[in-house]
C-alpha cells in the first residue's frame, strides 16, 4: 500500500475493525443503513422443474443447478439482476457474503441469504464495503472451521464508515479495476497449477506404463486403452501383487487435527495430490477406545475408496509409522506383495486405477463416486522387475519433486495475491488511503 497516500485529517471511530477514519466521514451501524430481508424456508416438497428458479447458497458460488417454485411469492423474496445479496451462513471465501446477483429475469430467494434494500449509498461501493464486514466476521470467527454464520441483529450492529457518494463512486471505481487485474493474476496462476498437475501426471503414465527407455522392445498389452508395454514387463492382475486388503473405521471425530500423542483418524483427502497429509486428520474423542490394529505404518499404500470423480482413486505411501493415526473407512489400505515396491504400487493404481474409474463411472449421476475391491484386485497391470522399479520411482520422484516446488511456489503466490487483495479493500473502504485523485 505503500505506492497510496492518506487521507490529510483522521479522527478515532471508536470501532476496533475500522480503527482510524477520515475527519469527514460518517460512523453508522448497518441497520440504519439498510433493510436486510431474509429469503424464504423452502421444503424440499416444494421444489419442482418448472416455475420461478430459487437461489440457494451453492447459486452463489455460480452453480446454475437451481431448483423451482410453480407458484407466486411476497415480492420481498423476489430477487432481479443486479440486486444486492448477503449469505449469511455459508463457507468462509466462498458462499458467506456479498454478492451482486449476475443473472436476468425473476429469481426467488431461499433461507440463509439476505436480499439488501432501502440502501442510499452507490451500489458498487457498499458490495465492497460489505466485503471488508466479511472478512471482519471471518477474522473473528478464526477458530471455525468451514461454515461461518452471523445472525441478522449482529450483521447490523456493525458499524462501517461512510463517506460522500462521490468518495464512494471513487472507491468503487478503483477496486473494480485493481480486483480485475488481480483476479486474472490469480485465474493465471491457477490454471498454471492445473498445468503442473497435468504435466506431472503425464509423467507417471508414461513411466509406468512405458518405462524409461525409448528405444526398447514393446509388446501388445492385450489392453485397448494401454497399447503396448516393454517386451519384459509381465501382464497381471494387482491381485497378484499384493499381500492384503482392507478399510477402516469412520467415528463422529472432533472438528480439529490431533495433537501430538492424541488419537485421531485420518480424512480421505489425505491421499489428495499423491502426497500423504497427516495433518488432513480429525481428533477421536477422548472418551472413545481407539482401535489400534487400524494404525498406520510405513509402506501401506493408501487408495481413495469413495469421493468426487476427480479425487476418487488418488493414492499415497505412508512414509514412516503413525501409531495414533487410524485409517478411515474411505480408505483401502493396502499391503505390497515381494514383487513390487510400495512406491510403485502407488503409481500404478494412480494411473490403471484413474483409467478404471473412468470406465466405471460413466454416467454415474452422483458427484461421488465409489470404487469397489473388486476392481482395484481385478486391475490388469505391466510390472517390470525389481530393479527397473527402482530406477523408474527414482527418475519419477525426482521430476515430480521440481515440479512440487514449482506447484508450491505458485500456490504462495496466489496466497499473497488474495491477502493483498483483502488488504486493498478494506484499506479503502476504512479510509486507510486516500484514493480521490485515482478516477
Amino acid at each position: 500500500m505503500s505506492h497510496y497516500k492518506p487521507y490529510l485529517a483522521y479522527k478515532g471511530s471508536g470501532v476496533e475493525w475500522l480503527g482510524r477514519v477520515p475527519e469527514h466521514w460518517e460512523i453508522t451501524p448497518l441497520k440504519y443503513e439498510a433493510e436486510f430481508v431474509n429469503g424464504a424456508a423452502f421444503k424440499p416438497e416444494q421444489w419442482s422443474e418448472i416455475g420461478t428458479p430459487i437461489i440457494r447458497i451453492e447459486n452463489l458460488n455460480g452453480s446454475l443447478n437451481f431448483n423451482c417454485f410453480d407458484r407466486e411469492m411476497d415480492a420481498r423474496y423476489h430477487v432481479e439482476q443486479g440486486d444486492l445479496l448477503f449469505g449469511w451462513s455459508g463457507n468462509r471465501g466462498t458462499s458467506f457474503g456479498p454478492f451482486i446477483w449476475p443473472h436476468a429475469g425473476r429469481h426467488y430467494l431461499n433461507q440463509h441469504i439476505f436480499r439488501i434494500c432501502n440502501f442510499k449509498f452507490d451500489k458498487a461501493w457498499f458490495y465492497w464495503s460489505l466485503k471488508a464486514v466479511t472478512a471482519h466476521v471471518e477474522d473473528q470467527a478464526h477458530g471455525i472451521i468451514g461454515m461461518v454464520h452471523i445472525t441478522k441483529g449482529d450483521l447490523g450492529g456493525i458499524k462501517i464508515a461512510i463517506p460522500t457518494l462521490a468518495e464512494q463512486q471513487a472507491i468503487s471505481a478503483h477496486l473494480d479495476r485493481e480486483t480485475a487485474r488481480i483476479d486474472a493474476l490469480i485465474e493465471k496462476k491457477t490454471r498454471f497449477i492445473e498445468l503442473l498437475r497435468e504435466k506431472c501426471q503425464a509423467l507417471i503414465t508414461h513411466a509406468v506404463t512405458k518405462g524409461l527407455d525409448p528405444n526398447v522392445r514393446m509388446k501388445d498389452s492385450g489392453v485397448e486403452w494401454l497399447g503396448v508395454v516393454p517386451e519384459s514387463w509381465k501382464m497381471l492382475p494387482l491381485k497378484r501383487l499384493i499381500s492384503s486388503i482392507g478399510q477402516g473405521w469412520s467415528p463422529e471425530c472432533e472438528a480439529r487435527v490431533p495433537e501430538e500423542g492424541e488419537w485421531g483418524v485420518v480424512k480421505v483427502g489425505c491421499v489428495n495430490g499423491g502426497v500423504f497429509r497427516p495433518e488432513e486428520s480429525k481428533a477421536l474423542p477422548t472418551e472413545m477406545e481407539p482401535r489400534p490394529e487400524l494404525s498406520l505404518r510405513a509402506g501401506d499404500v493408501l487408495i481413495s475408496r469413495a469421493n468426487t470423480r476427480e479425487l476418487v482413486g488418488s493414492c499415497a505411501v505412508v512414509p514412516h509409522d503413525y501409531p495414533y493415526l487410524l485409517l478411515c473407512d474411505k480408505l483401502y489400505r493396502v499391503g505390497c506383495g515381494e514383487h513390487v515396491m510400495p512406491n510403485f504400487l502407488a503409481a500404478l493404481v494412480t494411473v490403471y486405477g484413474r483409467r478404471a474409474v473412468e470406465i466405471e463411472a460413466t454416467g454415474a449421476s452422483s458427484s461421488m463416486v465409489n470404487i469397489a475391491q473388486s476392481v482395484i484386485l481385478d486391475l490388469l497391470v505391466a510390472v517390470p522387475d525389481a530393479d527397473e522399479q527402482v530406477e523408474i520411482i527414482s527418475r519419477v520422484s525426482a521430476a515430480t519433486t521440481r515440479i512440487e516446488h514449482l506447484r508450491e511456489k505458485t500456490e504462495r503466490s496466489i496466497k499473497l495475491l488474495k491477502e493483498r487483495r483483502s488488504a486493498l479493500i478494506t484499506a479503502a473502504v476504512t479510509g486507510q488511503i486516500d484514493l480521490r485523485e485515482t478516477v
